[in-house]
């Protein structure tokens, strides 16, 4: 293993759930919750992404630290904030860079996630949040998740990296 393959392979930092949330339909409101059930091959409780294992995009999560960002970038008054909710993802996180997930197994309380790819942002964020929503959001978009093993997640569980398998595990391609 080359030393930069080490320093990739290693992930020293733990995470915390910040916020958690679902839609019951494609293009509902997001319901804030405290806990929230993690499905094998069917992503949340009460969330409306299309189950089996060939979904991808089961569970998305976004970094808290990239709110941040986001608010800067759309030069947002303080008391206008973009909000998690506003950027319809269902899992916030902060302490651990998702980017340091990809191609990587991971726990978030008691379920087991797989992440799939990055999780770009959609025009529908420009049409509610105003004009510049969607390049302020490119990079900061967090990542996409299957459902591996199943569990409870709840508000300040905490987010790590599992030990990657000897073999049969390919992580996701990003060009």
């Amino acid at each position: 293993m080359s030393p930069l393959q080490a320093l990739i392979a290693e992930v020293p930092q733990t995470g915390r759930v910040r916020w958690i949330g679902v839609r019951p339909q494609s293009r509902s409101q997001m319901i804030e919750l405290d806990a929230v059930e993690a499905r094998l091959e069917a992503g949340l409780t009460g969330d409306h992404a299309r189950p089996g294992v060939r979904n991808a995009r089961q569970v998305t999560l976004l970094q808290w630290e990239h709110l941040a960002v986001i608010n800067s970038l759309m030069a947002r008054p303080a008391d206008q904030p973009v909000l998690a909710q506003d950027l319809r993802r269902n899992i916030v996180v902060s302490g651990i860079n998702l980017f340091s997930l990809k191609g990587r197994r991971f726990k978030i309380g008691q379920a087991i996630f797989e992440t799939t790819g990055w999780c770009q942002p959609c025009a529908r964020l420009e049409n509610n949040l105003g004009p510049g929503t969607f390049q302020a959001v490119r990079g900061h978009g967090g990542i996409t998740a299957r459902v591996l093993q199943s569990g409870i997640i709840r508000l300040d569980d905490t987010v790590s990296v599992e030990p990657v398998p000897d073999s049969g595990y390919a992580p996701f391609n990003v060009r």
